[in-house]
């Protein structure tokens, strides 16, 4: 059976119906570090773009909330009122910035893949609570990546966070006693250069990761012999069938050619070979082919040409070259119409005399 398979029987790369089928599945390539490159790289955006603009609203609208403290009305409906107001100014302030980020962490999954709808992870497995499945995770490859991953992103962020404070460590010993305003844009800057310094690394690790990623994702969907059959099956059918449906179709184009030589007014022959029957009556644009054939085909077509009477010519270059262009129920290429003309003249000549002599 194919389930019973061992994966390293699936050598063959996966064909696009297998990698169609995978993501219908909800099967995709995911790389977290990707999205959370993203979110970061989002919100260092968001930080540097905005935390002016939303640091100055705050300020200005805690002050006149702290200003005008002895006019606020301490029953329930002015404090509902309060509430409301200072509702629709954060939403002002904030609103923007928290847009960008839920953008930003969308587009870190699409960017990986289209959007798809999956109810396939929401299926109770027996996998997901088996104790031995869930030791296989544990110590999986997959595993072994994120704990290895997880190590160099901290040695690395860890090695920057140094390389960028350790210079300013006298500026932040004297933070504790110069202005807040200073302080402020201070701590903005260094944090811009902080997050900035994460976000180029986080790139390298994300690219990294979202390449392992597609590998362990591509190994996955990789198929053996045997599942090529069974999908060429059920794509294209099975061969046998299909050659029994050929068959059949043969024969039965067989017997309506052999049914029509009957009605043929001349068979055209090379005399061990080809056999072509053609039929022309007054009104017709161009004679027609009616049966054509090789061999036992065209020795067939001969005989049931004599039994029915219907004149038999030999015209080896002629049987010839009709079998090569003519299709049966198509009527005769342009360039054969003074040959065929030739023959059905002399069997119409034939016949005529025929009669004559009778």
């Amino acid at each position: 059976m194919a389930d019973d398979q061992d994966d390293t029987e699936k050598t063959e790369d996966p064909t696009q119906k297998r990698l169609d089928e995978a993501l219908e599945r909800g099967d995709v390539v995911k790389s977290q570090e990707v999205s959370t490159w993203f979110v970061i790289g989002g919100a260092t955006l968001v930080f540097a773009t905005f935390s002016a603009s939303v640091g100055s609203g705050m300020r200005t609208l805690l002050g006149n909330l702290v200003a005008n403290v002895h006019t606020i009305r301490t029953d329930g409906a002015g404090l509902m009122a309060l509430l409301a107001s200072l509702e629709f100014k954060l939403i002002a302030l904030l609103g923007v910035p928290f847009l960008m980020l839920m953008l930003a962490a969308a587009a870190g999954n699409l960017i990986q893949h289209r959007l798809v709808w999956s109810a396939e992870g929401l299926k109770p497995k027996l996998s997901k609570i088996s104790p031995m499945a869930g030791a296989k995770r544990l110590f999986s490859k997959q595993a072994l990546a994120n704990f290895a991953k997880g190590l160099v992103k901290l040695a690395l962020i860890g090695a920057v966070m140094t390389a960028v404070l350790w210079p300013q460590r006298h500026r932040l010993d004297a933070l504790v006693s110069i202005d807040p305003a200073a302080i402020l844009g201070f701590t903005r800057s260094l944090s811009l250069e902080l997050l900035g310094t994460v976000v180029a690394i986080l790139a390298i690790v994300a690219a990294g990761d979202y390449l392992f990623q597609y590998r362990q994702w591509f190994e996955r969907q990789k198929m053996s012999l045997h599942d090529l059959k069974e999908e060429f099956k059920q794509t294209e059918g099975n061969p046998q069938i299909k050659g029994r449906i050929r068959q059949l179709r043969q024969s039965r184009a067989r017997k309506r050619m052999m049914a029509a030589v009957p009605t043929a007014s001349v068979v055209i022959t090379n005399p061990t070979h080809f056999a072509v029957a053609l039929k022309y009556e007054r009104g017709m644009p161009a004679p027609v082919c009616v049966a054509k054939g090789v061999d036992a085909l065209a020795l067939k077509i001969r005989e049931v040409a004599k039994e029915h009477q219907v004149p038999v010519v030999e015209n080896p270059p002629l049987a010839r070259a009709l079998h090569a262009t003519v299709e049966v129920d198509g009527e005769i290429p342009v360039e054969h119409y003074q040959a065929v003309a030739q023959v059905i003249g002399y069997v119409m000549r034939l016949r005529s005399g025929f009669s004559g002599a009778r």
